[in-house]
């Protein structure tokens, strides 16, 4: 049987493993760390539980299509529910939204509230959900860098429609285009931070990502977010996949120009394949030391990352739900201050996330566990420990006055993560997100492809290369890994 290593396991490194040992590879996963999961981590403290990372979870059907590849039932690892409110939208000036997941009751709801018309909203939503169906075949679903995927009549289809892809635009300008009212503009730029990019900058094809949300939906796993890596590790050990936990890599070997394992600080491990989960950065610069790195590739601009408060709260809040955003009363400037000053802003957006609303014993009883994240740059050696103190205040004074009830006092128990942190923990390049930022209308082309034509059996997964990160896109992201190698179960020559 021949042998694959995959280095992290994150939610890509886990999804590739999976797909790779269907493939008919002996598969080991490496990783630093004493837990699998990458960002999709948890902690536990004093009585409250906490999702770390990602806490939105869209397009289930990525996780669930793992397990139908093993002709398993989903359900037998992995169950969630569908919500009924996409998220809650709180302003300074007291004015509420929830959005509804029932796409004709937001459209008709959302007219009345913004002032706006429910044709032209139903418009918006439905040019969105085009660009999504023309482009996910091609910039989704396959790799950018194989000619086959632009010799199909899905590419020539999208080459014909290309206008209405709004990529000479920025995403603020189409928005503003298409709505009169400020708030809703607002509501809809904020999609831009699904991939870490400003909606000033991002072109106007990123509007397709609401329609993830709002037509597919949006969901909660039972037993939080955490439950989606541990079901996959879970199967991962069923199906036979070793793991080899706080066994940090120190290089990718490569002979002949071609992939021939990886060298630890325990020892050496041949295989007929490698895939790095970690961020395309790290891998180039301490993975590959002899190895030309991509120098224009490295150098885009990075994602945003985050400054994350998880607090345990002595109370709850009727008004909120799973998902609540806070808004800055100057978006525009919010941004200028994290991509271009590289610092937070002083009214910044605060995300609220609740899972004790749904997930039972994620706080003790008449209590909620809060995931308080505002989006901030990477580190660049910025004073993070003033910053932190400086963002816990704004914070602070934003919630309490939009909710009219003191917060600080409710705090019973405290954990901060900062781009330093995330970086530690998940080796994400100046703690972004998801690897380069999307602020230009070619970055799509510009991430790292899923392989290197340098190195044979070298292959790619995650957020930092493509398609990009979120759940979904590092599950393609595997999807297409799993495309590339070669299937031993068919027989397939291996090159």
């Amino acid at each position: 049987m021949p042998k694959a290593i995959v280095i992290g396991s994150g939610i890509a490194g886990l999804a590739s493993a999976l797909r790779i040992r269907k493939l008919g590879y002996e598969v080991d996963v490496f990783e630093k760390n004493s837990y699998p999961g990458g960002k999709l981590h948890a902690i536990s403290q004093d009585g409250y539980r906490f999702d770390l990372g990602p806490s939105l979870f869209t397009m289930p059907q990525f996780v669930e299509e793992i397990y139908h590849l093993f002709k398993l039932d989903p359900t037998l690892y992995f169950q969630y529910s569908r919500k009924d409110t996409v998220c809650n939208y709180f302003w300074t000036d007291g004015s509420r939204f929830s959005v509804n997941a029932d796409q004709d009751l937001f459209v008709k709801e959302a007219a009345d509230f913004f002032d706006e018309s429910e044709t032209n909203i139903q418009a918006y939503l439905q040019r969105n959900r085009k660009k999504y169906e023309l482009t996910a075949g091609i910039f989704l679903e396959n790799s950018l860098h194989k000619l086959k995927t632009y010799l199909s009549v899905e590419t020539i289809k999208a080459m014909l429609q290309l206008h209405s892809l709004d990529l000479m635009q920025s995403l603020n300008d189409l928005n503003t285009k298409n709505f009169r009212n400020p708030k809703i503009v607002q509501l809809f730029n904020r999609y831009a931070t699904y991939n870490g990019s400003s909606p000033y900058q991002t072109p106007g094809i990123m509007s397709l990502i609401p329609h993830l949300e709002m037509h597919y939906g949006t969901f909660i796993p039972k037993g939080g977010m955490h439950r989606i890596s541990m079901s996959l590790f879970e199967l991962a050990k069923d199906q036979g996949i070793c793991f080899h936990f706080n066994e940090k890599v120190d290089e990718i070997v490569v002979e002949d120009r071609k992939a021939k394992g990886i060298n630890t600080l325990k020892t050496s491990y041949s295989a007929d394949i490698v895939v790095s989960n970690m961020d395309i950065y790290p891998t180039y610069k301490h993975l590959l030391p002899g190895l030309k790195a991509p120098t224009k590739t490295l150098e885009q601009e990075r994602s945003s990352s985050a400054l994350i408060f998880y607090w345990g709260i002595k109370g709850t809040f009727k008004e909120l739900d799973l998902h609540n955003i806070f808004f800055s009363d100057d978006y525009e400037e919010e941004f200028k201050a994290i991509f271009r000053d590289k610092t937070l802003s002083d009214d910044p957006t605060v995300y609220v996330n609740i899972t004790a609303k749904y997930v039972p014993g994620d706080a003790p009883e008449g209590c909620e566990n809060w995931f308080v994240m505002i989006n901030a740059p990477g580190d660049y050696g910025q004073d993070w420990k003033a910053l932190k103190e400086k963002a816990r205040r704004l914070i602070l004074e934003k919630l309490s006055a939009c909710l009219k009830r003191a917060v600080e006092p409710l705090i019973v128990t405290e954990h901060v993560l900062d781009p330093v942190g995330i970086q530690e923990n998940t080796s994400s390049y100046r703690g972004a997100l998801y690897g380069a930022a999307s602020n230009s209308r070619f970055a799509a082309f510009l991430r790292h492809p899923n392989f290197t034509r340098k190195v044979q059996n070298l292959y790619f997964c995650g957020g930092s290369v493509h398609p990009g990160g979120g759940i979904p896109l590092c599950l393609l992201s595997a999807k297409i890994v799993g495309d590339l190698v070669p299937d031993m179960n068919s027989n397939q020559e291996y090159a």
